[in-house]
């Protein structure tokens, strides 16, 4: 089974956070898929992605080459035999589909309570289900692991 990794943010941008890790995952051989649950966020992804600084071999599902894409941005699952999901705006990521993963990511808003509690109640619910997961937060100006659960 694979792991869950919350990312709570309050420093760097979701775009910056969302860089490191998936060009950390593509060193790692995995394929990616970002998943969101608002197309129009999605599309603000893509756009901000293509100006960092760095290439990031990307596409926005719903073209005709999304299982060809290294790092597929989507609101639907699937499209390009992803090894790691990394959830951002909510998107639920299931106990079913984290143990087919090498990892799942999910990255919230430390500044939106809703988020906040949304990413609260992923993490019972998953945990619950016997996924691995560790909690993740940069309130000190980096990242540092602040809590663990191991399956079973």
């Amino acid at each position: 089974m694979g792991a869950v990794y919350f990312y709570h943010l309050t420093r760097a941008p979701l775009v910056e956070t969302l860089g490191t890790l998936a060009e950390k995952s593509l060193s790692a051989g995995w394929r990616v898929e970002v998943r969101g649950r608002s197309i129009e966020q999605l599309r603000a992804l893509d756009q901000a992605l293509w100006l960092r600084e760095g290439f990031l071999p990307h596409g926005l599902a719903g073209g005709s080459h999304d299982a060809d894409q290294p790092i597929l941005l989507s609101a639907t699952p699937g499209g390009n035999a992803a090894s790691c999901v990394m959830s951002v705006g909510g998107a639920d990521v299931s106990a079913e589909e984290i143990a087919a993963l090498d990892r799942a990511c999910i990255l919230f808003d430390g500044h939106d309570m809703e988020a906040v509690q949304h990413a609260r109640h992923q993490w019972k619910s998953l945990t619950s289900a016997g996924a691995e997961a560790q909690y993740w937060s940069e309130e000190s100006g980096r990242w540092e692991k602040k809590a663990e659960s191991k399956a079973g």
